[in-house]
């Protein structure tokens, strides 16, 4: 790696942190990112506020690796002290919002991505895209722009892992439930009490076992998190609606979850989504070998990315700290953008 290469980025992450793009308002982030392309001569293409770029030698016969991580935002936790618009490096820490989540991990992978950008003998083609609407599961980002990209045999997706593997996500499903009674008076012996009816379905909820657990998160994990019935203390409820956080594992897919829990509740079931896909990927695939044997480990993530909107394998893996992420004066070290950098690039080549 070179020296040029590690400072090109930390000046492009500084760029980015002095400009809000939050969820949906991302142009400005979007705009600098494709100048950025234009400047080290990566031919970038843009959709909405998602840039991407092939390497120069791109040869549809071979398979193509898509190296991606997000550049909108959360907004600024309530706790911050410093201005989350301000990049400043105060103890090697590179403060401001987004140099974490995923700042860090997106120029860290642009920077792999100039490294091989030029080289000819490639035995994979890389695919370099930073995309919106990560942090609200949006469907103009990741989503909408890998039809466009053509075929994908594999993803690096760019999140704050301390750079070691996570090699399974879990998915989430919100189901919205509703329990249905008949109203009546609470005086008189009137009416089915739908708050009666939900409890047996959300006592199925809290015991319930799946069959099935996965290797590195356990059960699939329900929990009721909202209830809602009711209108005044004298009137029996008709209608009592509820909500379930479902985190899924690798051992299933969404909609089979759903099924499951469709033969075995009385109420109605109404998934909001099942987009957001857990994933797993072999310890023997050749990039999860590389990382061993580069010193990684790897564990099981239970936080939502992108990754759960790919349908190809794909590992996530960056610089930074998950537990930084969302955080009041939120901040990476600048040696793990330099070790980000590095550590993608030694990966890659004992692929590429």
């Amino acid at each position: 790696m070179s020296r040029q290469l590690a400072e090109d980025s930390l000046e492009l992450l500084k760029d980015l942190i002095t400009m809000p793009s939050f969820s949906r308002e991302e142009d400005k982030t979007a705009d600098t990112i494709e100048s950025f392309f234009q400047t080290h001569g990566l031919n970038p293409r843009r959709q909405q506020n998602n840039v991407w770029s092939f390497n120069e030698n791109y040869d549809p016969a071979k398979p193509t690796i898509l190296l991606n991580s997000h550049h909108d935002t959360v907004k600024p936790n309530p706790g911050y002290t410093r201005d989350p618009f301000s990049p400043e490096i105060e103890d090697g820490k590179l403060f401001g919002l987004g140099s974490n989540d995923a700042g860090g991990c997106l120029v860290s992978l642009i920077a792999a991505f100039r490294y091989f950008y030029a080289k000819k003998d490639l035995k994979y083609n890389l695919c370099m895209a930073a995309t919106a609407e990560e942090e609200v599961s949006g469907k103009n980002g990741i989503e909408a722009l890998v039809p466009v990209l053509g075929p994908l045999d594999f993803a690096i997706v760019g999140e704050p892992t301390l750079m070691d593997l996570a090699v399974a996500e879990r998915g989430l499903i919100v189901l919205d439930c509703v329990a249905h009674g008949k109203a009546g008076h609470a005086a008189r012996e009137e009416g089915e009490n739908a708050i009666y009816k939900a409890l047996k379905d959300i006592e199925w909820f809290r015991t319930y076992k799946f069959p099935k657990e996965s290797e590195l998160f356990g059960p699939t994990k329900m929990s009721v998190t909202v209830i809602n019935a009711g209108s005044q203390h004298n009137v029996v409820p008709a209608e009592c609606k509820f909500t379930v956080d479902v985190r899924v594992t690798d051992a299933y897919r969404n909609e089979e979850v759903v099924e499951i829990v469709k033969q075995h509740v009385a109420c109605d079931v109404t998934p909001r989504s099942t987009r957001l896909k857990p994933s797993s990927i072999s310890k023997d695939h050749p990039f999860v070998q590389a990382g061993l044997a580069l010193g990684r480990k790897t564990y099981g993530s239970p936080t939502t990315s992108d990754q759960a909107l790919l349908d190809i394998t794909s590992v996530k893996i960056g610089p930074g700290d998950s537990a930084r992420s969302h955080s009041a004066d939120e901040y990476i070290y600048v040696t793990e953008i330099y070790e980000g950098i590095e550590l993608y690039i030694k990966l890659l080549e004992k692929l590429v």
